[in-house]
């Protein structure tokens, strides 16, 4: 995937139809993305750009760390196929022109928009480069030793998503970032439990090995998708923690109003049903990889609403 570079022509801000533009783009990625959900649809019309740009940043970035690797299935060929050197380049590009000043010369679009977002909204800027650690850091380790190493990363990977949703819709209260952070860092272990034979398939494993060690579970045992028991009481085990996390940051769908807090009681619940969703394959998540359908939305959506 080529990223636009920056020239060293005089710097012009871009007028309004150039920034209008841009956001529109966004938009467009946003709505056709693979793994597109839909982005911004619970939130004032006049807030979705500023969503769109968000999304589209850190969208197009995760592609960049995580896209075409040679035996994946979304690998589509050679062409497809980044080294984890090329990645970094990449990465390390995409970082050089979040940081250029507004109005240089041969941005990529996204960040004609994304520079206006953040200076219109006042977004805190290491938000963006903790995202943009935690995509470099994907390239380059496969491993974790322990727990403590895995939250690092999904302090850096989900917690600034969640605090730049609040940010956006005007809410800077420290107190709910933390309850947001609880439910995203859940999240992302509810995702890394939900696809440890996607990300194997990557030479990847989230599992922190220490806790590997004590089930009994080794690396030979998941490359060759051994799910027997112990394997399974290690993702028990798993599981339940992250429930407890979620559970931690239950409390901030309580302090929200209108369509922030149906999203993110939806989030919450969402995370919370692919966990139930792994209990139900007795936590063979080697064998099959448990997915929230059209229906499970349906019900969520209701659960939601009524709650």
């Amino acid at each position: 995937m080529p990223v636009e570079t920056m020239s060293h022509e005089p710097k012009v801000s871009p007028d309004a139809a150039a920034i209008a533009a841009a956001y529109e783009a966004c938009t467009q990625m946003a709505r056709e993305h693979y793994e597109n959900f839909p982005v911004g649809q619970l939130v004032p019309r006049a807030m979705r750009p500023h969503v769109h740009a968000v999304y589209a940043f850190a969208r197009y970035a995760d592609d960049l760390a995580d896209e075409g690797y040679a035996g994946s299935a979304k690998a589509q060929g050679a062409r497809d196929v980044m080294t984890p050197e090329e990645r970094l380049a990449a990465l390390e590009d995409w970082e050089r022109q979040l940081r250029s000043p507004v109005g240089t010369p041969g941005l990529h679009f996204i960040f004609v928009a994304l520079h206006e977002t953040i200076r219109e909204l006042d977004l805190p800027f290491d938000l963006f480069t903790d995202l943009l650690s935690a995509f470099k850091q994907d390239v380059v380790k496969r491993r974790y030793a322990d727990f403590a190493e895995v939250l690092d990363y999904c302090r850096r990977s989900a917690n600034p998503v969640g605090r730049l949703v609040l940010l956006l819709h005007g809410i800077r209260a420290e107190e709910l970032h933390v309850l947001a952070d609880h439910i995203c860092t859940a999240l992302q272990l509810a995702n890394f439990w939900q696809d440890v034979s996607v990300d194997l398939e990557k030479d990847r494993i989230y599992l922190p090995a220490d806790e590997r060690a004590l089930h009994g579970v080794t690396e030979e045992a998941l490359f060759a998708h051994r799910a027997d028991a112990a394997y399974r009481e290690l993702l028990k085990f798993q599981v339940n923690r992250t429930q407890e996390i979620f559970d931690q940051g239950k409390p901030l769908t309580k302090k929200l109003r209108g369509l922030l807090r149906l999203e993110i009681r939806l989030t919450w619940l969402g995370g919370a049903r692919i966990l139930r969703k792994i209990e139900a394959l007795d936590y063979d998540t080697l064998h099959q990889r448990p997915k929230v359908g059209k229906w499970d939305m349906g019900l969520l959506f209701f659960q939601a609403l009524v709650s």
